[in-house]
């Protein structure tokens, strides 16, 4: 499985950003799908991640309320980090991953992809 993240870019701050990571190769069936996150300078940080039924998820406490992980209900394949409120210490280079462990931990991931640079600023 290849998953290939987009839609990063630059905003302003109280913008808002949509990131896309799309796997390629086959499916992500069984799989839980999550976002990491690694600023300048700092260690690479959960984000955001959902079960792969897609009913339950959870968030870090520094994007609680502000991002939304989803996927496409459709394809079932594609999932998403809807990114609202932004601020300036979001800026950071954006990793979609997959694993067959939920909750999810970063040393568990199978699968995880380019990525995608948010850099918030005015």
């Amino acid at each position: 499985v290849q998953l290939q993240a987009s839609g990063g870019g630059l905003v302003q701050p109280g913008g808002s950003l949509r990131l896309s990571c799309m796997p390629t190769g086959r499916t992500l069936v069984g799989y839980a799908r999550a976002w990491f996150r690694q600023a300048p300078g700092k260690e690479r940080e959960f984000v955001a991640a959902r079960n792969w039924r897609g009913d339950r998820a959870y968030y870090s406490d520094s994007v609680k309320g502000r991002f939304t992980i989803s996927r496409d209900n459709t394809e079932k394949t594609t999932f998403y980090l809807q990114m609202n409120s932004l601020k300036t210490e979001d800026t950071a280079v954006y990793y979609c991953a997959a694993s067959s462990d939920y909750p999810l931990r970063e040393d568990g991931v199978d699968y995880w992809g380019e990525g995608t640079l948010v850099t918030v600023s005015s």
